[in-house]
């Protein structure tokens, strides 16, 4: 199974072509540039990878559990650019027409969603998940390895548990201590104020968890202690805007995530948004 986060491919595509000034459009002047560039990205990794069966994951807006504990939760972000926005339903379309679910639920992120579909399909095939977010390395177990989407087509880190530990040092559920104590300057949350990722990662390989750190308290330097003892309830916030919550009301069968692909559906979508020569690169139809 291949866990698909929708929004983290839909954004590096359109960013990969709008950088150079070029957005491509339909006669009628509909943007389309990210959806083009999802399907590549998308099928680019398909056929490295081959999973069976596929589904999508997508947020649904800022109004989330985390938006509801901690106000400004992403309050960072600037508002999507205006072509860009018309993508949104239109890829829904277009990942609707390939036979791949699009799934969500109100209230949660898409890194929830793909969190709860891993824990539950994994106790039966191996699962991907395909991303550019380095947050879903908290998921990687040796049924689950996260994909992680580099700089252009076709480049790829795969992480295991094994070159999770090589790379990082860490375990999975260290990545979330981890950010506990550094925060997330993307998601804009502070964690403990005054300590990087250096120090976080010396402490937390130390002491295994946010909680072995707070028992050895009086081990740690006192600058180190002064920062954590003053942040303590900024700690604990940042560690649950850091956990990916993994039991969210989404479901979906293995019939309907079975990746097996319709000629005429997608013929007509992409010959409707006027992408068909992409229907080459899935093996669709002859042109």
């Amino acid at each position: 199974m291949m866990l698909v986060d929708g929004m983290a491919l839909l954004f590096r595509a359109y960013y990969a072509t709008a950088q150079t000034g070029y957005i491509r459009r339909t006669k009628d002047g509909i943007p389309t540039n990210a959806i083009y560039g999802f399907v590549r990205y998308l099928w680019d990794a398909v056929s490295q990878y081959e999973p069976t069966h596929i589904a999508c994951c997508w947020d649904l807006g800022t109004q989330t559990f985390r938006r509801e504990e901690f106000a400004d939760y992403k309050g960072n972000r600037t508002a999507a650019p205006d072509d860009l926005i018309p993508q949104f339903d239109l890829i829904l379309d277009v990942t609707d027409s390939m036979g791949i679910p699009n799934l969500s639920a109100p209230g949660y992120e898409a890194d929830d969603c793909i969190g709860t579909l891993a824990r539950e399909l994994e106790q039966g095939m191996e699962v991907m998940i395909l991303t550019g977010d380095h947050d879903m390395l908290q998921l990687v177990d040796h049924r689950t390895s996260v994909i992680i989407m580099k700089k252009g087509y076709g480049n790829y880190k795969v992480y295991t548990p094994e070159s999770l530990m090589e790379e990082k040092e860490l375990t999975p559920a260290q990545i979330i201590d981890m950010k506990a104590l550094t925060g997330d300057a993307s998601d804009n949350y502070p964690g403990v104020k005054g300590i990087g990722e250096k120090t976080a990662v010396k402490l937390v390989k130390e002491y295994g968890s946010v909680e072995g750190i707070l028992d050895n308290l009086e081990q740690l330097t006192p600058s180190v202690r002064k920062k954590i003892e003053a942040d303590l309830d900024m700690l604990h916030l940042s560690r649950r805007l850091a956990t990916i919550h993994r039991e969210v009301p989404v479901v979906c069968t293995l019939d309907e995530c079975l990746l097996l692909l319709e000629d005429n559906k997608i013929i007509d979508k992409f010959e409707e948004l006027e992408i068909k020569s992409l229907c080459s690169m899935l093996g669709v139809g002859v042109f």
